[in-house]
């Protein structure tokens, strides 16, 4: 097999846009935990109580995509590091290794969309039933 020094850094502008993506995931949800501890702060309430478990949740699981998706980009560059020197081996071991850790975080992504979309279900299951019930 035979691997160029510009196939990994096809990687370049894909992982940075996922990247931004979720930061931008990350600062939306931390936002909303921050507005919902005030509000549990002033009314204790189980049900605020279970969004922020569940928010904590997706938190946790945008950490890990930021962390896969950072890993994906540092070993393309190292991939292309060693391209670069003649080590088309290892450079073509570790570009699959990359687009690996690419995988793992897009699969986490789905899961915590997942997440997002079962959560915000139940939240307007409430809303449907009381406006059936009126």
């Amino acid at each position: 097999m035979n691997l160029n020094i510009e196939t990994p850094a096809l990687l370049f502008s894909a992982t940075s846009l996922i990247l931004l993506a979720y930061t931008n995931r990350f600062l939306t949800i931390a936002t909303i935990v921050r507005s919902l501890k005030q509000t549990y702060e002033q009314k204790e309430n189980s049900t605020i109580l279970l969004e922020i478990k569940n928010l904590n949740l997706r938190l946790t699981l945008i950490r890990y995509m930021q962390l896969f998706g950072v890993l994906s980009l540092f070993l393309s560059v190292f991939a292309m590091l060693l391209l670069f020197v003649n080590q088309e081996l290892a450079g073509i071991y570790l570009f699959g290794l990359s687009l690996l850790c690419l995988l793992i975080s897009l699969g986490i992504s789905f899961w915590e969309i997942s997440i997002s979309v079962t959560a915000l279900r139940l939240h307007l299951s409430g809303l449907i039933t009381d406006k059936l019930d009126s």
